[in-house]
């Protein structure tokens, strides 16, 4: 008997070709993953991120070894209700933005601060960073419908005068389905810039699945995994250059 399996997936047409190569992202979120990071040869990640919410009690010490950091930065300080570090209120993230503005080559606010920190992303689209919004999800993968619609959310900022230059998303993936719904998102992007991951027991399939999708921004660890299914980040450059050998 044959059985058939249905995921309820959007008739957009998914490619299976990057419009870029995948980047890979190391994360630096603590004094081993700095360390790490200041160690690193040149090219052997392709951005470092900065999660400054982590080091906000030492910023002055971080702006001075950036500097010396062999890869292109993202800039993030996380709200702690997306797993943003020390309780850090709106006024206080806001100064860490500016403060590391300069050093950005990408400025990443997530979408539920987009009302309060749209002038951040202005700001960095000025001093010529890209504007990376991203959603997590880290208990589930949300609905096909959810996830549309806070794609396009996610997209403009500025009461719509202005668009992210990379859409991220997250979210945990647990199942076949999950990781139907969130490939998906490939789909009903239509070509616009996205990074997308899955976290959880499909997390690592679903990163190098993702990045040969199309997923402009992989990211990885660099001393230990922030959260399940992260691949090391040197490790994850490696096998994205085996999947594009063909």
């Amino acid at each position: 008997m044959q059985v058939t399996v249905r995921y309820d997936m959007p008739a957009h047409n998914i490619n299976a070709t990057p419009i870029a190569p995948p980047l890979v992202v190391g994360t630096i979120y603590s004094p081993g993953s700095l360390r790490r990071a200041l160690r690193l040869r040149a090219g052997a990640v392709d951005v470092l991120e900065l999660r400054v919410d982590h080091f906000a009690d030492a910023s002055d010490e971080l702006l001075r070894a950036a500097r010396d950091l062999p890869a292109p930065l993202i800039v993030t300080v996380r709200h702690p209700r997306e797993g943003g570090a020390g309780e850090l209120g709106a006024e206080r993230r806001r100064e860490l933005y500016w403060e590391f503005l300069h050093l950005a080559k990408y400025v990443d606010v997530e979408l539920q601060s987009l009302r309060s920190f749209d002038v951040v992303l202005a700001g960095a689209q000025h001093a010529g960073a890209q504007a990376i919004v991203s959603d997590h999800h880290f208990r589930a993968t949300p609905s096909l419908k959810v996830l549309q619609e806070r794609w396009a959310r996610a997209r403009s900022f500025c009461g719509g005068t202005m668009q992210a230059d990379i859409v991220k998303v997250a979210a945990r993936v647990e199942t076949p389905a999950d990781l139907a719904r969130l490939i998906a998102i490939f789909g009903f992007a239509q070509g616009a810039s996205v990074s997308v991951m899955g976290m959880g027991p499909l997390g690592k399939v679903s990163r190098l699945l993702c990045a040969r999708l199309g997923s402009c921004l992989n990211y990885g660890y660099l001393d230990r995994p922030q959260v399940p299914g992260q691949w090391e980040a040197v490790r994850l450059k490696e096998r994205l250059a085996e999947l594009f050998e063909e």
